[in-house]
């Protein structure tokens, strides 16, 4: 692979990596390096990768992988963005979608490693389930199979705060 292929295969992901990258280490910093360290392994091995058949998916598999060890050597909690902005009129809606935010991502935290993975991979990334079975080295129905039930799991989990929050209305 020569240095316009690199340029158009890989450096084209960067921003697609990015995000992949800051929804695993949770901090914008640490995932910019991230991107950085994995281009210059990926520019050293750059003659390997014409033997690679899908190099997104493979880049993105590099990605998590990268991320898994940045994670393993960092056991420390990486706080998350809470604030998210909306343009509403009105502060209550405001404060509660924040609020809804923060709970969601809270859930999505408290997922299994795994299920994690998965659900920031396509619900927050957009990647096809052919490509997270890829990275994650899983059939496409053990991607379904995970997607749903991180799904169903936080919806429950939503569900049940909804309904403990009215009973405690109503009590009052």
């Amino acid at each position: 692979m020569d240095s316009t292929q690199f340029n158009q295969q890989i450096l084209s992901l960067s921003d697609k990596l990015f995000r992949f990258a800051k929804s695993m280490l949770q901090n914008g910093d640490a995932a910019q390096d991230a991107v950085q360290d994995l281009n210059l392994k990926l520019w050293e091995k750059r003659k390997m990768l014409d033997q690679v058949e899908n190099v997104p998916a493979f880049a993105m598999k590099s990605m998590r992988n990268l991320c898994l060890d940045v994670l393993r050597k960092n056991k420390d909690e990486v706080e998350l963005p809470a604030e998210v902005e909306y343009n509403e009129p009105n502060p209550h809606l405001q404060i509660e979608r924040t609020d809804m935010v923060k709970q969601v991502k809270d859930l999505i935290d408290g997922l299994p490693d795994l299920q994690r993975t998965i659900i920031r991979m396509r619900d927050v990334e957009g990647m096809e389930i052919s490509e997270i079975a890829f990275v994650t080295s899983l059939t496409e129905n053990a991607v379904t199979v995970n997607l749903s039930r991180a799904r169903q799991r936080i919806r429950e989990k939503i569900l049940f705060e909804q309904n403990r929050t009215e009973k405690n209305i109503w009590k009052s």
